[in-house]
């Protein structure tokens, strides 16, 4: 810890974090809204929109990386994360998964919407007549059983973290990443295999943006969970102050809810 920021802290008469100022609130939003556009492009057809998607995302990542190691140095190194700043990072989490549930509420409702009462335009049928739709109890029955094992081996994760069995917390949060990464490559090879594509009319549409939007939340999760193994290998997260698991661990029993969602009525009920 350098003499500035001791002499900081000698100063600081409060347990709060006065956040200095940092570019990556406004450099993030900026490549978010690229990556939105992109995507529209990409939608539509346009041949650029592959190339710009995939170059917004990686700067996405480079991002999360740089903001990550900003929070991460001033937890770790500079202790700026009391435990009243925890309080109010979990908070924080709260809310934004909170956010997020309502951002696949609208994603369950465009479903149900059009499959309780289908329209005449689709032959008042659902599924549309022509789809053929995927089997639940194939790939999506073996993701969800993967996604239920992963569930428990974070919550071993987390228990073995509290009672500072450093060799389980690496073994048990190992087996978590390689299932999210079996989990995606699952995924991945059943959208290569299903016969309907996003252009496919509203079914095709809810299907890709439902599941396509979870897939990446295993994405991003599986990140976040890679992130909290490098550093519990580099002794950043003891017992006591491990804030970055634990927001992690929630996030992806969060994923978790949300698949089974998925799969009870988008692959079961949506496919009678």
């Amino acid at each position: 810890m350098s003499n500035l920021v001791l002499f900081k802290k000698n100063l600081q008469k409060h347990p709060f974090h006065l956040v200095d100022p940092s570019p990556w609130p406004f450099v993030g939003s900026m490549f978010a809204f690229s990556c939105t556009i992109s995507a529209v492009l990409y939608f539509h057809m346009f041949e650029i929109g592959s190339n710009l998607l995939i170059c917004n995302f990686c700067f996405l990542l480079i991002l999360m990386f740089l903001w990550w190691r900003d929070v991460v140095r001033e937890s770790t190194y500079e202790g700026y994360h009391t435990g009243l700043v925890q309080q109010g990072l979990r908070y924080g989490i709260i809310l934004f998964i909170i956010s997020e549930i309502f951002f696949f509420v609208a994603f369950f409702w465009a479903f149900f919407h059009s499959s309780i009462s289908p329209a005449i335009e689709i032959g008042s049928i659902w599924p549309p007549k022509g789809i053929q739709v995927l089997n639940p109890w194939d790939i999506p029955f073996v993701n969800t059983l993967i996604l239920l094992l992963s569930g428990c081996t974070v919550t071993w994760t987390h228990h073995a973290m509290i009672s500072n069995l450093k060799t389980q917390v690496v073994i048990s949060l190992s087996f978590t990443i390689i299932l999210a990464i079996i989990f995606t490559l699952f995924q991945a090879y059943e959208y290569n295999m299903a016969d309907f594509r996003l252009a496919d009319g509203i079914y095709g549409s809810t299907f890709y943006m439902a599941t396509g939007f979870h897939g990446f939340h295993v994405l991003i999760g599986t990140i976040s969970l890679f992130i909290c193994l490098v550093r519990l290998l580099n002794y950043q997260l003891t017992r006591e102050h491990h804030f970055g698991f634990e927001s992690s661990a929630w996030y992806w029993h969060f994923v978790d809810v949300v698949w089974l969602f998925l799969f009870v009525s988008i692959y079961w009920w949506g496919g009678i």
